[in-house]
């Protein structure tokens, strides 16, 4: 017989908020970044060598559910998800693609990295080059940086006009709802590094000539206006987390967790879709009996 104890830690267990809950930004609210831990846990495995294994473990039921979407989408399911992440230098972007999206199936993915616009990019709209990397039915679409530096680096450094700036929330915000209305999951995700730890991994980059390649020194000049580019997360996440497309906060610090926490909202994400194997259209019994015996 269970003990009365055990009782009421299985009723906490059962009212625990879910980790999307726990990482979600509230929508319409103030955003303080300086109230987030980035070396945080929230819900996470009791250290690293759990995470890693919890993560591994993820995998095999990832790559289910994205073999059940793809096959879905060809019996006409549009559904597809879409992973926006964001950061500062260092946070993990490319980490995060690496580990987190090799649990999946690549043929099945569509990643897409942004940085400066093109010459030919500039000529359209700031939500042009965005709408041709979406991705299509069944697909799990992955964007490292995206529309959100039309209202981060653009307001730091002044690209454009701050009444367009300003504009580029509300025409966010439409347009992540028409993806949802068209069945796009979007899963945003900001890797939220502190300055201590940026300053850490640019050095590692600097005393590894193997890791020269990823150093750019416009990143000490990036550094420098740490505290405006502050403001422009809190301002975007505050402005464009939304019912249909919410803000989560991933604190980064810890890669193991950062890795670990996305892969769970990802796995949750999929879950809630549930996507079906089609059934056959054809007579499966009438194949079978088709097919030859072998010798």
């Amino acid at each position: 017989m269970a003990k009365k104890g055990s009782k009421r830690e299985d009723r906490k267990k059962s009212k625990a908020p879910a980790l999307g809950e726990l990482l979600r930004i509230p929508a319409a609210k103030p955003v303080d970044l300086s109230s987030y831990d980035p070396a945080g846990t929230p819900a996470g495995p009791a250290d690293k060598a759990t995470g890693l294994k919890d993560t591994a473990r993820m995998g095999e039921h990832l790559a289910d559910l994205q073999e059940r979407l793809w096959a879905a989408s060809t019996a006409g399911d549009g559904r597809r998800l879409l992973l926006v992440l964001q950061g500062m230098d260092t946070s993990g972007k490319g980490g995060t693609v690496k580990h987190v999206i090799g649990l999946f199936n690549p043929s099945g993915c569509r990643i897409s990295a942004f940085k400066a616009p093109t010459p030919e990019e500039r000529k359209h709209d700031f939500l042009w080059r965005i709408k041709r990397a979406l991705p299509h039915p069944g697909e799990i679409g992955i964007f490292d940086r995206s529309h959100y530096e039309d209202v981060l680096i653009a307001r730091v450094r002044e690209l454009a006009p701050h009444r367009e700036i300003n504009d580029r929330y509300g025409r966010i915000n439409r347009f992540e709802k028409s993806l949802a209305d068209d069945g796009v999951t979007v899963v945003k995700c900001f890797l939220h590094i502190s300055y201590d730890q940026q300053r850490r991994r640019l050095l590692e980059r600097l005393d590894n000539p193997d890791k020269h390649w990823k150093f750019n020194p416009g990143d000490i000049e990036e550094r420098a206006l740490w505290p405006a580019y502050q403001q422009a997360y809190e301002i975007a996440l505050a402005r464009c987390s939304t019912p249909e497309a919410p803000w989560y906060l991933i604190p980064a610090d810890r890669k193991w967790y950062r890795n670990w926490a996305i892969s769970r909202l990802l796995l949750d994400h999929l879950t809630a879709l549930d996507p079906q194997y089609p059934k056959a259209d054809f007579d499966v019994e009438a194949c079978r009996e088709r097919l030859p015996a072998s010798d």
